[in-house]
């Protein structure tokens, strides 16, 4: 998340005061995630520099695998929803900019069907409890050719997307801001995901694997670098920046005849690079990338039918991809302070900058950039795959997956020394938000011990759950604001439950976060299971590869280290379970190693304590849609405001259409709006729709009394457009009065002579 305000207007009467404050308060916290892949020798490579050739023998071929990819729309309700990631209660959807994807590789070991992975990237804010279930339940559903895939080895990762719909998470926290939870964003994103797998599933086909590193220097900044010099001084020296500026790659190749299926990336960015006051869903710069990617391969004769681009994220805490820094955006033009990011004292006014951030476009432009350098990095990688890549090489396909109460989880220490995890807590400094989008009132970054702000918020805090004694020692030095693990009504607010995860092919291992590691806790997390595998020989003469994903399966919020935990900055204040949650991750994930190796322990691991499922309690104040009418003397689809007849590549034209509530029909696997062009012999074929960045779809309700409103297509004609005739369509359904019967319309707006 990214800000912090809050209201829990559904939890008691009791606590009205309490919810009106909060409600006000929680606009900003939704997490970044970030990503880097291991540092895999015993001493620690510099960023970036990845000498292959002491690294692996090359290989003129890999092992094979059952390799399949799949790609299937997630885009929920683009309207009178709000976005998840920023908890701004005003960045309530009108529109859609590009739609929302999930996108799923299966790797599998073809002597043995029950030895298996899906690694699935979806276009969300993270993966979530509520979403999982739903998509182990439709994997299920499938029937026993699906058999294999199950808990054990399936995740579910997000690209921490800041600006698709919400109301689809499991827990009642990010549930506020969007007035609970959304059955139809839910299952938008489960059915969609289903459909993801069961198209890689029917793709497989035997295949081998590589992987690949390529530097990206200009596509994220970290965003708390003073919480980053808390951690020592010689870690730090044996890494060239603070942050990971080089993406990982994975070519999936079919053997039949050698084409690509699809390749899956990790980099770390936030995807916050739409700002959060933009209302027009899209999969931020991640979903740039990977669209790039796809439109660019798609008719090359290298590559297979549906050839699928995943950019995953990565150890994403503290990254941002407004590059140029934190100003100060109340009219002196400075930059925000470095310890708190605070303007005259307070946070509202620090706002991180994209490249092309005086373009007032809500973000937009310095969007297409960040996705677009991602995009350029892994196409050059892919163009010079032989001889930047190695080889992945074993018969190892494991996974394993279990959950673990982080409340009092205790463990020792390498140094010996017995600490324990929480039960999960906020810190004031979660208030303050960030500068990819910062909070509100007096909160501040850095507020550790006993924090600054009004006292006022320490009585809204005790009327919702008054920390112990113990809680607070605990969580020390950080000041808690919201004692979440703790509060139970009416049903749990955050996850107490964490999932612990990892899978393997060959020599490459996954970290499976659940939550947003910072790019030192990636840096040590990935070492310490690279360290471990080396040390149990379980890549032979190959050095094992570490790669870290998420936030994945539930969301825990962040990861920080110990000594970032320190600082009190918000990655610190949102790591949810105490100073040592790092830590613990690193121990369960490293105890549970083995389950990994060729010859794994014969007694299955046992999943552990099951997280709470509040699908069916989850409370709802989403009002539904009513009805639509059409003005009279119009008919829905009918144009209202007829575009230019003429234009040129550089001009932004539009056409507004009588329109209908786009949440009547989602529309997924087609679009709301089209450019269409016309052929030689009269006919009209389409040249762009909803996936198409320069295609934005833009919805107001005109008369809510009267059920009218209007839909606008507007298209920013790209340079090097083609001379011809074009028009914009429009796709939608109205909902009858009375009946509620849906029904489906379009209408085209006059020629567009281009030339």
């Amino acid at each position: 998340m990214a800000r912090s305000k809050f209201t829990v207007a559904a939890v008691m009467a009791a606590f009205v005061f309490a919810v009106l404050a909060l409600f006000q308060l929680v606009a900003s916290v939704f997490g970044h995630p970030r990503i880097d892949f291991a540092n895999w020798r015993g001493v620690q490579q510099q960023d970036g520099q990845v000498p292959f050739e002491e690294k692996w023998e090359p290989r003129s071929m890999g092992s094979q695998y059952l390799l399949g990819v799949g790609k299937a729309d997630i885009t929920g309700p683009v309207a009178e929803i709000e976005f998840m990631g920023y908890a701004n209660t005003s960045q309530i959807g009108t529109g859609l900019r590009q739609r929302l994807n999930a996108r799923s590789f299966i790797i599998g070991d073809p002597s043995n069907r029950n030895e298996r992975f899906i690694y699935m990237v979806l276009d969300t804010q993270s993966g979530d409890t509520a979403i999982r279930n739903g998509i182990l339940e439709g994997i299920a559903a499938l029937g026993s050719d699906y058999s294999m895939y199950g808990a054990s080895n399936v995740a579910v990762t997000g690209t921490h997307n800041h600006n698709g719909p919400a109301g689809w998470l499991n827990y009642l926290l990010p549930q506020i801001t969007s007035l609970g939870f959304d059955q139809q964003s839910y299952e938008a994103i489960v059915n969609g995901s289903v459909l993801s797998v069961q198209r890689a599933h029917e793709s497989l086909a035997l295949g081998t694997l590589g992987y690949g590193t390529v530097n990206i220097t200009d596509a994220n900044i970290n965003r708390s670098p003073y919480a980053y010099l808390a951690n020592p001084a010689d870690e730090r020296a044996q890494y060239s920046a603070d942050i990971d500026q080089f993406m990982s790659m994975m070519k999936f190749t079919r053997a039949s005849d050698s084409k690509d299926m699809g390749i899956l990336t990790w980099f770390p960015v936030h995807g916050t690079s739409m700002y959060g006051n933009n209302t027009f869903a899209s999969a931020d710069n991640k979903g740039v990338a990977a669209t790039m990617f796809e439109k660019t391969m798609n008719g090359s004769s290298s590559v297979a039918d549906g050839f699928v681009a995943g950019f995953s994220q990565s150890n994403v805490g503290d990254t941002s991809p407004n590059i140029l820094g934190a100003w100060c955006e109340d009219g002196s033009n400075v930059q925000c302070t470095f310890e708190q990011s605070l303007c005259s004292g307070v946070a509202e006014n620090c706002h991180g900058r994209g490249p092309n951030f005086t373009i007032k476009d809500l973000g937009a432009t310095s969007c297409y950039t960040i996705g677009t350098r991602q995009f350029e990095a892994a196409y050059s990688l892919y163009q010079n795959w032989d001889s930047e890549s190695t080889p992945i090489t074993g018969s190892a396909v494991r996974s394993y997956h279990t959950f673990q109460n982080m409340t009092g989880y205790s463990f020792a220490l390498s140094n010996g020394t017995n600490v324990n995890t929480c039960a999960a807590a906020l810190g004031y400094s979660f208030a303050a938000g960030t500068s990819d989008w910062p909070g509100s009132f007096d909160f501040k970054q850095g507020d550790s011990g006993s924090p600054s702000a009004n006292p006022l918020w320490t009585v809204v805090r005790d009327a919702l759950k008054d920390p112990s004694p113990q809680q607070k020692a605990c969580q020390a030095p950080k000041p808690i604001l919201l004692d979440v693990g703790e509060i139970n009504t009416p049903y749990a607010w955050a996850p107490d439950i964490a999932d612990v995860q990892v899978q393997r092919v060959g020599q490459l291992f996954i970290i499976v976060s659940p939550g947003e590691a910072t790019t030192m806790s990636g840096r040590r997390w990935k070492n310490a299971i690279a360290s471990a595998a080396k040390n149990a020989s379980m890549t032979g003469d190959s050095e094992p590869v570490v790669v870290l994903g998420g936030p994945a399966n539930s969301y825990t919020h962040y990861l920080a280290t110990p000594e970032e935990y320190g600082v009190q900055r918000y990655e610190g204040a949102s790591t949810l379970y105490g100073q040592w949650t790092l830590d613990a991750y690193m121990n369960l994930t490293t105890y549970y190693l083995p389950y990994l190796a060729d010859n794994p322990p014969s007694t299955p691991l046992a999943p552990g304590p099951t997280p709470p499922d509040n699908r069916a309690n989850s409370l709802s104040f989403i009002p539904p849609v009513v009805y639509d009418t059409a003005p009279l003397g119009s008919s829905f689809g009918s144009v209202s405001t007829q575009p230019p007849t003429t234009a040129s590549p550089g001009q932004t034209i539009s056409a507004t259409f009588v329109g209908a509530n786009p949440r009547n029909d989602l529309r997924l696997g087609s679009s709301y709006a089209y450019i269409q062009q016309q052929g030689s012999d009269g006919s009209w074929v389409t040249y762009k729709d909803d996936t198409d960045w320069e295609l934005v779809f833009s919805w107001a309700r005109t008369n809510t009394v009267l059920g009218y409103s209007s839909s606008t297509l507007q298209w920013i004609i790209p340079e090097g457009t083609l001379s011809g005739t074009y028009r914009f369509a429009y796709y939608g359904a109205s909902k009858t009065p009375v009946t509620g019967t849906i029904n489906q319309f379009n209408g085209a707006s006059g020629n567009i002579k281009l030339g």
